[in-house]
């Protein structure tokens, strides 16, 4: 059970969920998949969480020295360096993706600017909506733009539509965690959604984005005449459904970073079932 925790708490497991993500934009907007890229998407979910994480430690921690920091946190550390180096060399083989790449980086700074030990940073711990929608955002701009960067020019609306439903999907399952962590975010001094407004609201807003996401994840499958697929997002709905409908009881560790994170391994895994029975049939 140690390995399972260890792959959870380091983000290896959130960074598979990332890979299929990428994955499923190439069958649902019928690209050839990229190796390459779908690799590098991997790797660098794995470097911006270890790193999320490393800045989380360090900045609630207090830690005496940073020789101390390291002995307990090398394994993070180590995961960190692995898969920055990683990405670096992959971006070797994929140039175009070069401007891509730095709106991602950027992005992802921008998110974790409220755990970087400076006396201005204090202000964007204030901006509660932002951190959340910035952080679906940028999962929504990885996993879909930089795949689909090739046909962005000849295929826009639907690229278009799945960016849609894919941002709402992300805001829903962080939603979820930002409903989950209002406690200890107010003791903190951090703000979010769920921070920021009452319970109310945020149903009505989670009840909106389903419906949203619902719609333009069904344009995309029906542009593409994708009956198995149409299936497999109805599955994928009912599922997130289900379990925001569960986040609203007291969880436990596993069910959000297994069975929450999980549901985005899910999609793409239907999705790929889906496209499996289309070859099938043809």
């Amino acid at each position: 059970m140690r390995w399972f925790r260890f792959i959870l708490s380091h983000s290896i497991f959130i960074s598979i969920c990332a890979f299929a993500l990428c994955y499923q934009t190439y069958i649902l907007l019928h690209i050839q998949p990229d190796a390459v890229i779908n690799s590098f998407v991997f790797l660098s979910t794995l470097c911006s969480y270890n790193l999320y994480w490393l800045l989380s430690k360090y900045s609630f921690g207090k830690p005496e020295s940073f020789l101390v920091f390291f002995k307990k946190n090398y394994s993070y550390i180590l995961l960190f360096v692995m898969a920055g180096v990683g990405m670096v060399l992959s971006l070797f083989y994929r140039p175009l993706i070069y401007p891509y790449v730095v709106i991602a980086v950027l992005l992802t700074l921008l998110y974790s600017l409220p755990l970087w030990p400076f006396k201005w940073t204090v202000y964007f711990k204030k901006a509660g909506f932002l951190k959340t929608i910035l952080l679906a955002f940028t999962w929504t701009f990885v996993t879909l733009l930089i795949p689909a960067s090739p046909v962005l020019e000849t295929t826009i609306v639907p690229v278009v539509a799945l960016f849609l439903a894919r941002f709402l999907f992300m805001m829903m399952l962080c939603l979820i965690f930002d409903i989950r962590d209002v406690k200890v975010d107010k003791m903190l001094g951090l703000h979010s959604l769920a921070t920021d407004l009452n319970r109310n609201t945020i149903k009505r807003i989670m009840q909106l984005s389903f419906i949203m996401y619902m719609a333009a994840g069904l344009f995309v499958r029906y542009h593409f005449e994708d009956n198995n697929q149409l299936f497999a997002f109805g599955i994928t709905g009912l599922a997130i459904w289900r379990v925001y409908r569960s986040s609203l009881k007291q969880q436990g560790y596993l069910f959000y970073y297994f069975i929450v994170d999980g549901l985005i391994l899910f999609s793409a895994v239907a999705s790929y079932i889906a496209s499996f029975f289309n070859c099938s049939l043809n």
